[in-house]
C-alpha cells in the first residue's frame, strides 16, 4: 500500500532538494479522428482533446495541494499525427493546419506542451510520413506548444537513412525559421531510435498505437535528492554507493506512483506508467552533473564519466522497478546540456565535448539532448551526428535520441538563451570533416544480427 506516511518522509526532499513530479501526461488516442476531410479531422481532434483533457490542469493542481508535492508540468501526448492525418493531408501545409489545431486545443485546456506531431519511419516512409516531416519547420514556427518527434530507427528494423538525411535538412530549416529566438524551434524536435510508446517527457512524447484510448503517465524527477543522499556516502565503497542510489530512487518513484494513481482516479483514466528519470533543470542543486561530481568526478567528461553514469542509471532503474509495478518511458538519467547547470559548467571548463557526450549516451536514458551547435553546421553533418546516435541505440537495444540546435548566427564561444526549464547553452564545437557521401547514400542500414530472436 502507498499511504500518506510515505509522502511525509519526503518532505525534506520536496522542500530542500528539488524533488518534484516533473509531469503528468495524458495520452490520448486520435485513431477515431481519422477522416478524408481535413476540416472534419481538425474538428474531431479539437473536440476530443478539449473533452478528455479539460480537467487535467486542475487535477494536477489539486493533487499538488493535497499532498504538498510540486507538479511542474501538465502535458498531453497524442497518436502520431502522420497516422491520423494521412488520409486527409495532401501537402505539408495540410499538416500545418492540424498542428495549429493541436496548438489551439493545448491553449484551451491550459497544458504546458502537447506532443505527438510525430512519424514512425524506422523502416520506411509513407507519403503522409514524408509530408509531415517536411511540414515540421513551418509547424514549429507557427505554433507555441507543439512538440515533434520522429523515430528513424530501431533494433528490429535498422536505421532508415533516407529519413536521417531528411531530418538533417528539417533540423536546419527549423533553426532558420526560428532564428530570431536562437533557433528555439529545434528544442521542440527530437529524432529517436527505439522510441517508447509511453514516454511522458517532452519533446519526445507520443501516444503509441498499442496504448488504450486514454492513459495517465507520470514522470518524476529528483537529481537533487540523489545528490544529497550521496553526500552521506562520501568515502564509502561501491556497494554503499549503489545501495544509497537504489534506496533513494525507490522513494522518489513511490511519490510518482502515488500521484499517478490519484490522477487516474480523479480523471477516470487508466494509469499507465511511472517514468523515474532523473531530469535536471537549470535550478541550483537540481543537476545530474552534480551527482556525477559527488560520485567522484571533477567534472562530467573526466575519465570515469561513462562508468559513473552507467552505475547511476542502473541503480536508479533497480530502485524504481521495486517501487512500482509499471515503470516505463525512458527511466534513468538524462544528460541534457542546456537544462543542467553542471553540464554547462563542464562544457565551459573544456572538460565535456560532443564526442564524450556521445560515449555517455551508450549508458544514459536518452542521448544527445539540448545541445547547441554552430549555426553554420551543414545539414549533412547534422544527419551524420543523428546517424551515429541512432546506431548506438540500434546496436545496444536501447532508446537514443538527438535534440540538436544549430543556432543561426552564432558560433563556438557564444551562448544560446532558451529560458524556463530549457535554460541556456554554450555553443559546442562540431567535427566538420565531411560525411556527405555517406549520408547521401539511399536506403537503410540493416538491423543487427542479434535482432533476429524468433
Amino acid at each position: 500500500m502507498i499511504n500518506r506516511s510515505e509522502i511525509m518522509e519526503t518532505n525534506q526532499m520536496i522542500e530542500k532538494e528539488n524533488l518534484d513530479v516533473r509531469t503528468i501526461t495524458l495520452g490520448i488516442s486520435l485513431m477515431d479522428c481519422i477522416s478524408t476531410d481535413l476540416n472534419e479531422v481538425c474538428d474531431k481532434i479539437y473536440t476530443k482533446i478539449t473533452t478528455l483533457a479539460k480537467d487535467l490542469v486542475a487535477t494536477g493542481e489539486e493533487i499538488s495541494k493535497e499532498y504538498g508535492i510540486p507538479i511542474v508540468n501538465k502535458r498531453i501526448s497524442l497518436t502520431p499525427i502522420a497516422l491520423v492525418g494521412g488520409a486527409a493531408c495532401k501537402t505539408p501545409e495540410d499538416f500545418v493546419q492540424i498542428a495549429k489545431t493541436l496548438d489551439k486545443a493545448a491553449h484551451a485546456v491550459g497544458v504546458n506542451f502537447i506532443g505527438g506531431y510525430s512519424a514512425l519511419v524506422s523502416k520506411g516512409m509513407t507519403t503522409a510520413d514524408r509530408l509531415l516531416m517536411e511540414s515540421i519547420p513551418q509547424a514549429l514556427k507557427e505554433t507555441e506548444l507543439i512538440c515533434s518527434s520522429i523515430n528513424v530507427g530501431s533494433t528490429r528494423c535498422g536505421i532508415n537513412m533516407d529519413a536521417v538525411r531528411l531530418m538533417g535538412d528539417v533540423v536546419k530549416q527549423t533553426a532558420e525559421l526560428t532564428k530570431e529566438k536562437d533557433s528555439f524551434g529545434c528544442a521542440k524536435l527530437v529524432i529517436f531510435c527505439n522510441a517508447p510508446d509511453d514516454n511522458p517527457f517532452m519533446a519526445g512524447a507520443f501516444h503509441g498505437v498499442t496504448e488504450a484510448d486514454a492513459i495517465i503517465n507520470v514522470g518524476v524527477s529528483g537529481p537533487g535528492v540523489v545528490k544529497k543522499a550521496l553526500e552521506k556516502a562520501r568515502g564509502q565503497n561501491f556497494e554503499v554507493l549503489c545501495e544509497t542510489i537504489k534506496k533513494t530512487a525507490f522513494k522518489i518513484t513511490r511519490v510518482g506512483q502515488l500521484v499517478a494513481k490519484r490522477a487516474s482516479e480523479m480523471l477516470n483514466v487508466p494509469f499507465g506508467i511511472v517514468d523515474l528519470s532523473l531530469a535536471p533543470t537549470p535550478a541550483v542543486g537540481d543537476s545530474v552533473a552534480e551527482i556525477l561530481q559527488e560520485i567522484g568526478l571533477e567534472y562530467p567528461g573526466a575519465p570515469g564519466t561513462t562508468a559513473a553514469l552507467a552505475l547511476l542509471n542502473d541503480q536508479v532503474k533497480k530502485g524504481g522497478v521495486m517501487a512500482s509495478s509499471y515503470v516505463g518511458g525512458l527511466s534513468g538519467a538524462f544528460i541534457p546540456v542546456s537544462e543542467d547547470q553542471g553540464m554547462i559548467d563542464a562544457v565551459n571548463a573544456g572538460c565535456l565535448t560532443l564526442e564524450k557526450l556521445e560515449a555517455m549516451t551508450c549508458v544514459c536514458s536518452v542521448g544527445l539532448d539540448m545541445i547547441a551547435i554552430p549555426g553554420d553546421t551543414k545539414a549533412t553533418t547534422i544527419s551524420g551526428i543523428i546517424a551515429d546516435e541512432m546506431a548506438i541505440g540500434m546496436i545496444n537495444q536501447k532508446t537514443t535520441a538527438c535534440r540538436l540546435i544549430p543556432v543561426i548566427g552564432k558560433g563556438v564561444g557564444e551562448v544560446a538563451e532558451f529560458g524556463g526549464l530549457l535554460g541556456y547553452a554554450p555553443i559546442m564545437p562540431v567535427n566538420n570533416f565531411g560525411c556527405d557521401v555517406f549520408v547521401n547514400r539511399t536506403g537503410r542500414i540493416p538491423a543487427p544480427i542479434h535482432s533476429f530472436k524468433n
